[in-house]
């Protein structure tokens, strides 16, 4: 009789799965926007009220209206820019300059760049505004910290040392910050308020976590790695949830809380798409075609739309098909 519980059980799993995987939506790329321009570029930040894409762009900021896929303008004077953090109640932005040591805050109706902020540490990276502490904390690359500053007095108040290399983090706004540490494969929790690490946990089997995305009502951190593994874990005690394949080089995930849908964003010219059945089960639902080099993302909760920055975005002209640096829009017809 256990025998049978446990076939049908296992049945019952089985077809639920299916039946996620058929309910599913199909994703695919809806919109081309070319932007052109030259240099590397980073992450991508999305303001969804202001129909606003931030692009880090080397020694500028790529700012495209997600309306009309049109650029209405740049922020310039990045030395390095890594990622942008937008805080609307200040009329603010900001911009981490990783060859300046520095952050960049900037008018977000004019553009224009304001004095910088220095941190101590090197290659400030990733960075976030965390509403508990009220502070934006980058994450330094070259010196294994993050810096903490005060966006109303523009300083650096607070350094904290980090166990590894950081790379992407992220923060549940509720006093927990964590970082996905590329060197050691590890991730870290942080208490906000504190302002020091309070754990470290494995993210066996990945290697080189680099996108990191949370899913807060279910305490879930989603860990992309360089080897084809996003890692699903429990951000209460670090243990494993899950172990999903994904497209090779990603650079960025993320997470859409209402369609209960995980992306991996991947130089090979992949969009991995997964299902979140429930907090503890995950379905991939495919790998989405999108562009070479098409590693960075941001997601749109309101539209559900997934924005994917490309070098070459291939668009009909006159002339045949022209490729110039772009922005990829996927989604659901």
């Amino acid at each position: 009789m256990k025998r049978i519980a446990f076939t049908l059980v296992g049945l019952l799993m089985t077809a639920a799965a299916c039946l996620a995987v058929a309910s599913s939506p199909n994703y695919t790329v809806l919109q081309r926007h070319v932007l052109g321009g030259s240099g590397k570029w980073d992450y991508l930040t999305l303001d969804a009220d202001a129909h606003r894409l931030y692009i880090a762009r080397a020694n500028r900021v790529m700012v495209m209206d997600t309306q009309s896929g049109k650029l209405v303008g740049e922020v310039p004077g990045a030395i390095g820019a890594h990622r942008v953090v937008i805080l609307p109640e200040q009329h603010r932005g900001y911009v981490s300059n990783g060859h300046g040591d520095s952050v960049t805050p900037f008018d977000l109706a004019t553009l224009k760049p304001m004095l910088a902020i220095a941190v101590s540490g090197k290659d400030p990276d990733a960075m976030l505004y965390d509403k508990a502490s009220g502070k934006l904390w980058t994450f330094n690359g070259h010196s294994n910290s993050s810096s903490v500053i005060d966006p109303v007095s523009a300083k650096e108040t607070a350094s904290v040392t980090l166990p590894g290399k950081p790379e992407f983090a992220v923060t549940d706004d509720s006093g927990h910050i964590y970082v996905n540490l590329e060197d050691t494969s590890q991730i870290t929790e942080i208490d906000a308020r504190a302002g020091k690490v309070i754990a470290t946990w494995p993210l066996t089997p990945c290697d080189g976590p680099t996108g990191l995305a949370i899913d807060v009502q279910h305490k879930r951190l989603f860990s992309a790695c360089a080897n084809q593994h996003l890692v699903v874990l429990d951000a209460t005690d670090g243990h494993r949830v899950a172990v999903l394949p994904i497209g090779d080089d990603p650079d960025a995930a993320g997470y859409d809380a209402d369609t209960d849908m995980v992306f991996s964003s991947n130089s090979d010219g992949t969009l991995t798409v997964i299902h979140q059945d429930d907090a503890d089960h995950y379905t991939v639902i495919g790998n989405v075609v999108t562009a070479h080099g098409a590693r960075t993302l941001a997601v749109d909760p309101g539209t559900h739309r997934v924005f994917l920055a490309a070098p070459s975005v291939a668009v009909a002209g006159q002339g045949g098909a022209q490729e110039s640096f772009g922005v990829l829009v996927v989604g659901t017809h």
